[in-house]
């Protein structure tokens, strides 16, 4: 009985040991794989929000298996080369971004006048950003009546059907082709015929149209890119291509600018003159000065060149961008949360509760002892070379 005893519990601490060393070598084999994928990853995509790379290793019957899904083709081959490299054997399931459905098609227009994108697809989910009507953005892949998308300044976010117009290869290139024009006015409308005030859709400002005709009256006759037509005053909008040739962005036109903005309403990945976050606002700023910033303050940080980072705010250009936030420590990297815009006069200009003015100037009555605690430094953007802002008299981004 006590012989038996004992076998069964060799028996037993036996099998115990190779369940557990089976389940470390799993381990350590899924282990190896990460490792490669986040070497990968760091190389190429560390931001998630303009780079998709969600790539994972998995374990069946003793061999890996990579899957996921990427819109980068060269991380996904280079993921690839360095495991054949290092003689690791793999199932290759990697989805690559477009989708199928638009291999050949990718592009897409936005139709409306502020197109809301989401963190996730559906509308409870949180808004991510915003695209104004006329903007392209390439098309990943679709799930039921939403869109995954990239807006020319790279960020991915969800859409609804009811944002975009999706179009064919030929199409496209017929669309960037056409002439144009912008709407320059804070908000507005386009009409059904020159005499009637029905309306067609609301404008925001930066809005970019097909332009059909220009009879010399009042209006413009243009074209949605669903296909919908209006009129448009000419006193609000300018034809794109004089508008491109004419930019002379100044220290005193994004003033002028930012100051049409005084009172509008913050809102969480705002980006359009229907309310704004901080960077948002410092978006608009720029682009209807014919500059397109990267979306969020944590990535406006790495743009233009410091100028300051110790207060000395005699340093700054009226235009500089100003980051508050956390400052880096011993452990942790520096954390910037907020931005504005430097107006001269001790004071700044950012969207906080609303678009309004806030000074440091411990005299003044708008002064901003928050903003001044936490302050971290100052970057300019005007007349700097820097690549991750697209100029637009530079870059075909709504026509060639």
């Amino acid at each position: 009985m006590k012989l038996f005893f004992n076998n069964k519990l060799y028996t037993f601490l036996i099998f115990g040991f190779a369940v557990l060393f089976s389940c470390k070598e799993k381990e350590n084999k899924e282990n190896t794989l990460t490792t490669f994928i986040d070497v990968v990853k760091k190389q190429y995509a560390p931001d998630k929000r303009v780079a998709l790379f969600n790539i994972e290793s998995t374990i069946d019957k003793g061999e890996y298996i990579l899957k996921g899904e990427s819109n980068l083709p060269e991380a996904v081959n280079k993921l690839r080369t360095n495991l054949k490299e290092a003689n690791i054997t793999f199932i290759d399931s990697i989805q690559s971004l477009p989708t199928d459905e638009f291999k050949n098609s990718n592009w897409a227009i936005i139709k409306i006048s502020a197109a809301n994108l989401r963190s996730k697809a559906g509308h409870s989910q949180e808004l991510a950003t915003q695209a104004t009507l006329g903007t392209p953005v390439r098309v990943y892949k679709k799930e039921g009546d939403w869109y995954l998308v990239q807006t020319p300044d790279n960020y991915l976010a969800w859409v609804d059907k009811g944002g975009i117009e999706v179009l064919n290869n030929d199409d496209y290139k017929q669309w960037k082709t056409v002439k144009k024009i912008i709407y320059t006015n804070i908000t507005g409308y386009s009409y059904e015929s020159p005499t009637s005030t029905q309306v067609v859709s609301d404008l925001v400002a930066g809005s970019i149209l097909e332009l059909i005709a220009d009879d010399k009256g009042l209006f413009y006759e243009i074209k949605y890119p669903d296909g919908r037509r209006g009129f448009i005053r000419k006193t609000e909008s300018q034809e794109y291509d004089i508008w491109l040739k004419t930019l002379n962005p100044t220290t005193e036109s994004l003033v002028a600018t930012s100051k049409q903005l005084m009172g509008l309403p913050y809102l969480w990945g705002g980006t359009t003159t229907k309310g704004v976050d901080c960077s948002g606002f410092t978006k608009i700023i720029y682009f209807l000065n014919g500059m397109v910033l990267p979306r969020d303050a944590s990535q406006q940080v790495h743009t233009g060149k410091t100028v300051d980072t110790n207060k000395y705010f005699d340093n700054l250009n009226i235009g500089d961008l100003l980051f508050f936030g956390k400052q880096a420590t011993d452990s942790t990297e520096q954390k910037v949360v907020h931005v504005g815009m430097w107006i001269g006069n001790s004071q700044f200009i950012h969207s906080s509760g609303r678009v309004h003015i806030s000074s440091f100037d411990k005299k003044a009555p708008n002064y901003d002892e928050y903003n001044y605690n936490r302050y971290l430094q100052s970057n300019r953007i005007l007349k700097e070379n820097n690549k991750d802002v697209i100029q637009l008299q530079k870059t075909p981004l709504f026509k060639d």
